[in-house]
Parts: structure tokens; C-alpha cells; sequence
């Protein structure tokens, strides 16, 4: 709460653009500063100083909720919780739904396995209209990566849904649905969540897709493993916003080479706990996803999306409702396809293993 914008509270005009034309412009600039600091510096008196800090404090600082609140509160608005389904049938029935509102759903896997196809089937499913399963809404897509092909989700969704998006205009309309941002910096990234909250409120936003955040603050900090201490205004705010307009939010990560050190403290991803192999080499799940153990816990749900001898899996590796679960899947002209949708339960250490066998890092389309 503390980079809240104080042009955001509900100040009265006159001391709000005062603020503004001194720079203080969150929450954190004017809490930091005491009354008669800002006396001086903004020229008003004592008592609009008071009454300007008390207000920025209590709409930062939210008050305090009892569990039976919260029950209560969660009881009231149950009827805001729902799905994206993915149309994938064995995933969707192994998450009761899809890509659950409200939380934030991580897709991690090693370049070209296909996260970014997950991500703009995604955002083609949200523009399309409610009647053939969408949310018949926009989308807002951070495109870290210059990733994102409006050719490819078109081409996805002529594939997929050729009844709809051969209909006069329909294609156009789906295109014109999805908000991209290519944010070039941490900082234009930080700029553009602040501004998420009112975009939202604005536009009938129905998916949140960040892909991917692992690479923005790889590249603020230059190669190796990304600082954790970063992420952490992120990681509240992008949780915040999930839970704040109950929409899915998913967003993707990448994965880096496990340090012995690391592996020797993470004994839980090693198959044989006994011993170490010598050669991190000849040992293909030393992948662990980017972004740190403060990321993972953010996260509600993580799907793993892995390669062995040249076969693609997605796994369910982390759900508090839906069993550990793998799929065989392929990539074709329409997007991810499910070979099984049965899929197989996964128990122990392998359910968190990200492997990278036989894979070329690039995506074939199957007729």
C-alpha cells in the first residue's frame, strides 16, 4: 500500500495538486515526511497537514479483519468466483473449472515448450463471447518478451473456433479486446501495474497475462539468478489485484540451472537422495523454476510445462484442490492439445522436477 497514489484517495482538489506540484505523489512521500516537514515544503497550515496525513494513512493502511469477517465476506461474494476454462477437458476437470478468479496461476517450463502458446490461447478464450465459452471480455497482456503474435492468435482461433471467427467482424473485434503492453524496464513494468488497478475499472478486464516476469528482472540485474528482494512490491501487488477484481491472472516463469549447493539443500527434487550425481550434466532435473521460493509461495497454482525424450508434459505441481497431475500434450495449428485426457497421477519428488530432455526449444505445428 505504500506506492498507492495519493491522486487516488479522494483528497480535496486543492491539497491533492499541491502534493502533485511538490513531487510527493504516493503514499510512502508524504507518510515519510512529518507534519511540519511537509508545513514547509508543501506551504499550507498545520491543519490541513494533519487532515491530509490522517486520510492518506487510513486508506493505505486498511484496518484489521477477524477470520469471521473474512468468512462472512467470502460467503457474500461467492458468487464472484469462477473459471477460465482452457478447453483443454483433462486439465480443466483436474483444476474443477479452469484457471481459477481470484489467484495467481504460474505456467514455468524451459524456452520454446509452449507457455507463450498456453498464454494466447488464453487471451483468445477471454475475448470470446460467453455463449461458445469465453468471458466475452478484454484482456490485458504484459508482453515482456516481444512475444506476442496477433497473427498466431488469430490463427489459433480460426483453428479452434472457425464458426465464430469467420463471422463478419468477429475477428477484429476479438483483436481489438486484447490491451497489449510491451514494458521495456523494471520501471515501466512497476509504472504500468500502478495504472492496472484503473484500466480495470475501465475496460470490461477479464485475464491479467504477465509473460514473463522471470525476464524483466533478469535483465535489471544482469546474469545469474534474479534478486528475490525485487519482487517483493510485485508479488503483493499482483496478488492484490487478483483478489481485488476477481479475475484470473496468469503469469509466466522461466527456469535456470540448479547450483550444487542449492541442490544439495533442495534434496526433495534429487530422485536418488543418497547421492549427489557428480556430474549436474547427466542429471535432467536439476531445472528449478526463476524467481525463488517467496515467487512460489506467492503463487496459488503452478503448472510445469517439461519435456522427456522428446515427449511434452503439463503437470499439476502445485494446487490446494486438484491432485498431482501430468498430461501428454502436443502443439498444433490451434494451440496446446491434450493426447490424454486422462492424464496420470504423479506422487512424491517428481511432481516438482522440471525436465528438459530431448527438446529443441522450438515449436512444430501438427496438422
Amino acid at each position: 500500500m505504500a506506492n498507492k497514489l495519493i491522486s487516488q484517495m479522494g483528497l480535496p482538489k486543492s491539497i491533492a495538486n499541491v502534493f502533485a506540484a511538490r513531487s510527493i505523489i504516493t503514499a510512502k512521500d508524504a507518510l515519510s515526511l512529518t507534519e511540519f516537514e511537509l508545513m514547509e515544503l508543501l506551504d499550507v497550515g498545520l491543519a490541513e497537514v494533519t487532515l491530509a496525513l490522517a486520510h492518506i494513512s487510513e486508506i493505505s493502511s486498511p484496518p484489521y479483519q477477524t477470520a469471521l469477517s473474512l468468512l462472512e465476506y467470502r460467503i457474500q461474494n461467492e458468487y464472484l468466483a469462477g473459471h477460465l476454462p482452457t478447453q483443454l477437458k483433462g486439465l480443466d476437470a483436474a483444476l474443477c473449472g479452469g484457471i481459477p478468479f481470484g489467484v495467481v496461476t504460474e505456467l514455468v517450463g524451459p524456452a520454446g515448450i509452449g507457455k507463450t502458446q498456453f498464454c494466447l490461447k488464453l487471451a483468445l478464450l477471454a475475448s470470446l463471447p460467453s455463449t461458445y465459452g469465453g468471458l466475452d471480455g478484454s484482456v490485458i497482456y504484459i508482453d515482456v518478451e516481444s512475444k506476442f503474435s496477433s497473427k498466431r492468435m488469430i490463427e489459433m482461433g480460426f483453428k479452434s473456433f472457425p464458426e465464430i471467427l469467420h463471422m463478419e467482424g468477429m475477428a477484429k473485434e476479438m483483436a481489438g479486446r486484447i490491451l497489449v503492453l510491451q514494458p521495456a524496464s523494471l520501471t515501466e513494468f512497476t509504472e504500468s501495474l500502478q495504472q492496472l488497478k484503473v484500466s480495470i475499472l475501465q475496460h470490461p478486464v477479464k485475464l491479467l497475462i504477465i509473460d514473463s516476469m522471470a525476464a524483466l528482472i533478469s535483465g535489471e540485474n544482469g546474469q545469474g539468478p534474479p534478486r528475490q528482494h525485487a519482487l517483493g512490491w510485485h508479488i503483493s501487488f499482483i496478488k492484490s489485484l487478483a483478489e481485488f477484481s476477481r479475475i484470473p491472472v496468469v503469469v509466466t516463469n522461466q527456469v535456470r540451472s540448479q547450483g550444487r549447493d542449492e541442490a544439495s539443500r533442495y534434496s526433495f527434487q534429487v530422485q536418488n537422495r543418497t547421492k549427489f550425481p557428480e556430474d549436474l550434466s547427466s542429471f535432467d532435473s536439476h531445472l528449478v523454476a526463476a524467481l525463488g521460493i517467496q515467487w512460489a509461495h506467492a503463487v496459488s497454482i503452478r503448472l510445469v510445462l517439461e519435456s522427456r525424450s522428446g515427449q511434452r508434459f503439463i503437470k499439476i505441481s502445485k494446487s490446494s484442490i486438484s491432485p498431482p497431475m501430468a498430461f501428454l500434450f502436443n502443439i498444433t495449428a490451434s494451440g496446446i492439445f491434450l493426447l490424454d485426457d486422462d492424464g496420470v497421477e504423479m506422487m512424491g519428488p517428481e511432481i516438482n522436477a522440471i525436465h528438459c530432455q530431448g527438446h529443441s526449444g522450438t515449436v512444430n505445428f501438427d496438422t
